[in-house]
């Protein structure tokens, strides 16, 4: 077994082992990296890369999680944070899949041969086919998470490309050396071409990397207005009074809800269909647990208690940073009716807007016509109610004329009507298309945005409100996460390019004098074994 003289003999044998399984001397000697050993280290290093870009996709749908976890409970009734076990099995993976690929590099760096163990390679079987698996449920349960990875990319790119080269410098050693030791030409080429080929691509990839946040300071638009969704989630029970007296303190603008109506014609908050995810309802009324919200009455929705469930499952894992009165607030929230809300926004001088569920109940006229009728008896001043609902827009129109129009469909809007606001998902509206809004005086507030990486890209791109459950955090943001002008970005693009290939090319200069040195030894030992050969015949 070669060993590079620079490797320390125990270092070598201890990576030996724990890549192969083999501790014993006896097993070691002899043994060479062979083709099928090079193509399980190339499953390696693939398998550790496919893992990395899961991990970049399960770190960018963190913002939409809550949304999966409150799907997951309307299926199951159970109500797990599902971001844990994920991040947790995924960082698993990438620890294991890294520490191979480490475990590799090192012992092609001593000289020593790559033999993996049966064990490893059917784990790394395993960690494929595990990471293909989370691919296509995601792609089949959640398919707007690509346009979320599509937006992450702006964010991203300028770093990804930094660390991309990186990594393909680190990996000039082994190929440079696996290049001087590969007798064929053929294998060769297609080695040189294959590594160069990345590489170059990876050199040229700013090209198409583009970013609102490639920016002078002096361009970046004014920091988008806040949408407290459901109030402040993560502090208080959603669509509650504290939740929205909680996004009070937060600078929110808006007052974002879901309206209800009760059996006897009270609007309601409530955003699910039924009651058993943000009420006891299953303790109070068991039998009618399983009900839609509008078939219960005011009296009887206010016997529930809104605050509890907040406490006991934590959905945000933010209740350890509430104080005890706080947490003795939450434990006695009511359902709020539409009026109390109004009274509260009208107070604070907060706008409202809301959905008004569910759209296809054979009541929604009635329903329209009960909720244009509570706001105007509230006395809040028209222009705070962003009207939503597309159902009898018209008639609404028409019966408060006062009331801002917010569309969320495109089919829906008035294009005479100026100015317009639209309320879209993020996930559908690309950077470029906000430019063009703006260019056209339509105002976007785009939802649900969560992380501060996501807020920085929508700022930067010229949003004028975002919804979001994170509102104390981004509250306290004051700039983008990063902002550069693109004068220094390309200087930071050639100055990465120009460093990694000077590393690369001494890489193959430094390991082909090796190469040249070893040579002349090697002849002359085939030279002596050929005559031990033929003296030992005669």
């Amino acid at each position: 077994m070669a060993r590079s003289p620079s490797c320390c003999p125990g270092c070598a044998a201890c990576l030996f082992g724990l890549y192969s399984c083999r501790w014993a001397k006896d097993k070691r000697k002899g043994l060479r990296t062979t083709k099928c050993d090079c193509s399980w280290f190339f499953f390696l290093f693939c398998a550790c890369l496919f893992v990395l870009i899961w991990l970049y996709h399960a770190l960018i749908i963190l913002n939409d999680f809550h949304n999966l976890n409150e799907f997951l409970f309307r299926q199951t009734q159970w109500w797990v944070d599902w971001s844990l076990p994920l991040l947790g099995v995924t960082v698993l993976l990438v620890t294991y899949s890294a520490l191979l690929l480490v475990l590799a590099l090192c012992l092609q760096l001593c000289g020593q041969p790559l033999k993996l163990h049966c064990l490893h390679k059917c784990l790394l079987i395993l960690t494929a086919l595990v990471v293909a698996a989370a691919f296509v449920a995601l792609d089949v349960q959640w398919a707007e998470q690509w346009h979320s990875v599509r937006i992450s990319l702006q964010a991203t790119g300028p770093f990804l490309h930094i660390g991309a080269v990186a990594g393909v410098t680190l990996l000039a050693w082994p190929v440079a050396d696996c290049f001087y030791h590969t007798r064929h030409t053929a294998p060769k080429v297609l080695l040189l071409l294959a590594y160069f080929g990345v590489t170059a691509a990876l050199y040229l990839a700013p090209l198409m990397i583009s970013s609102p946040c490639l920016m002078e300071e002096s361009q970046l638009p004014p920091k988008p207005a806040l949408a407290g969704h459901r109030g402040a989630p993560m502090l208080a029970p959603e669509n509650t009074l504290m939740s929205f007296q909680k996004s009070v303190g937060c600078d929110v603008r808006v007052f974002e809800t879901d309206v209800m109506v009760s059996a006897d014609g009270i609007p309601f908050l409530m955003h699910d269909e039924t009651l058993t995810r943000t009420t006891n309802v299953q303790k109070v009324f068991n039998a009618w647990a399983t009900l839609n919200g509008t078939a219960f009455n005011w009296t009887d929705l206010q016997q529930l208690d809104a605050g509890s469930w907040f406490l006991e499952r934590n959905p945000f894992r933010s209740v350890q940073g509430l104080s005890s009165e706080e947490q003795g607030q939450a434990q006695t929230q009511k359902i709020p009716s539409l009026q109390q809300v109004l009274l509260e926004a009208k107070q604070h001088n907060v706008s409202i807007m809301f959905d008004l569920r569910p759209e296809n109940h054979t009541d929604y006229q009635r329903f329209v016509n009960v909720t244009v009728e509570t706001i105007l008896q509230s006395g809040i001043p028209p222009q705070l109610i962003l009207w939503l609902p597309d159902g009898f827009r018209e008639q609404v129109r028409k019966q408060a004329p006062g009331f801002q129009q917010i569309y969320g469909l495109k089919s829906s809007w008035n294009e005479s009507e100026s100015p317009l606001r639209v309320n879209l998902p993020y996930q559908d509206v690309s950077t470029e298309e906000i430019g063009r809004y703006l260019q056209d005086n339509v105002s976007v507030n785009l939802y649900v945005v969560n992380e501060p990486w996501l807020f920085s890209m929508l700022w930067c791109a010229g949003v004028g409100s975002v919804t979001t459950n994170a509102c104390q955090v981004l509250k306290e943001m004051k700039r983008p996460l990063w902002l550069l002008p693109r004068s220094t970005y390309l200087m930071i693009w050639i100055v990465t390019d120009c460093v990694s290939f000077l590393l690369l090319l001494s890489a193959f200069l430094l390991l082909q004098r090796c190469s040249r040195r070893k040579e002349p030894a090697e002849s002359k030992s085939d030279v002596l074994l050929t005559k031990i050969n033929s003296l030992m015949q005669e």
